[in-house]
């Protein structure tokens, strides 16, 4: 947690090492948060937008904000997998996971399944 060691508030920097074999965060999306991945070390798949694509050192991936792409790394080799992984905090970003069938809100520490939710509520205070 190289951004959390600086003092940083507003970007984050860390290095993930994954085993052979190993798998990093479950494979999400944000609404907000943008973030960059370079490979420090190593080779795998990144699992992202449903693709599986290779990665080996010296690699770099950025992926925006917003569009629901989701994202995994994968190590299928056999040596660590080691990623630097930045990019911006957002406090009121929303996580979803798909495999799941999960939604996060992050800041709110909320977790649930969207068909979770109540059935015939209607918001018009009026009617019965």
């Amino acid at each position: 947690l190289l951004g959390d060691a600086a003092g940083s508030e507003k970007i984050f920097v860390n290095i993930d090492y994954l085993k052979p074999g190993g798998r990093s965060k479950k494979y999400h999306s944000h609404s907000k948060q943008e973030e960059f991945f370079y490979v420090m070390r190593g080779n795998g798949i990144l699992r992202m937008d449903e693709k599986e694509i290779p990665v080996k050192e010296g690699d770099f991936v950025g992926k925006p904000a917003g569009k629901g792409i989701a994202h995994q790394f994968i190590n299928n080799g056999a040596d660590i997998l080691q990623i630097m992984d930045f990019g911006i905090r957002e406090e009121e970003d929303i996580e979803i996971y798909p495999d799941d069938d999960l939604i996060l809100l992050k800041k709110q520490g909320m977790l649930f399944r969207p068909g979770d939710g109540i059935v015939d509520w209607n918001p018009d205070p009026n009617e019965e």
